[in-house]
């Protein structure tokens, strides 16, 4: 049996999904490929142990982790600028500004509350789960999100809603994480 067996189809399968939430994570289309890359390098070195198991929530701890010990050795943070430098043309979609507003939103989060935010809603995990990819508590997966989404509703109010398919939730859920 090959090594790695398995592992081309995977990525080739789950790489939007994971770049995804990699950008997330960054806020940075280019970090977030970079993050990806490291995360797959690393899921590549340990995939005959990973293969069986839940490949995808492997990675995502390793894109979670890679971007905590990346942020932690840098300690300069780069930031999104508060408007585009200039516009070319009318918004190609309507959604733009909402895209924008969530992205802003998130860079302004720490670290732990937007890994957080996104695992909870954007990859729709259980906070079992999100508490088994970040390797803390449940207790404190609960207590980062009520103070992330305490903050969101603080700094963009106009990115909440109370939408119906969230009524079982508490709070309201930012629009541009809900699927």
């Amino acid at each position: 049996m090959d090594r790695y067996e398995g592992f081309r189809e995977f990525v080739g399968s789950r790489s939007s999904a994971l770049s995804r939430t990699a950008y997330l994570l960054t806020g940075d289309f280019h970090l977030a490929q970079d993050l990806l890359q490291a995360a797959l390098a690393k899921t590549a070195a340990h995939w005959p142990r990973v293969r069986d198991g839940n490949p995808d929530a492997y990675v995502r701890r390793v894109l979670y982790h890679e971007h905590v010990s990346g942020w932690r050795r840098r300690r300069v943070r780069e930031t999104l600028a508060a408007a585009p430098p200039q516009r070319l043309g009318p918004d190609p979609t309507p959604d733009t500004t909402l895209r924008l507003t969530v992205l802003r939103a998130l860079a302004r989060l720490p670290a732990r509350q937007r890994a957080v935010i996104v695992l909870r809603f954007y990859e729709d995990l259980t906070e079992a789960q999100i508490a088994d990819v970040l390797e803390v508590t449940v207790g404190t997966v609960k207590r980062t999100k009520h103070d992330a989404l305490n903050r969101l509703r603080a700094d963009a109010p106009e990115m909440l809603t109370d939408a119906p398919e969230f009524a079982g939730r508490p709070g309201p859920v930012p629009r541009g994480l809900a699927k």
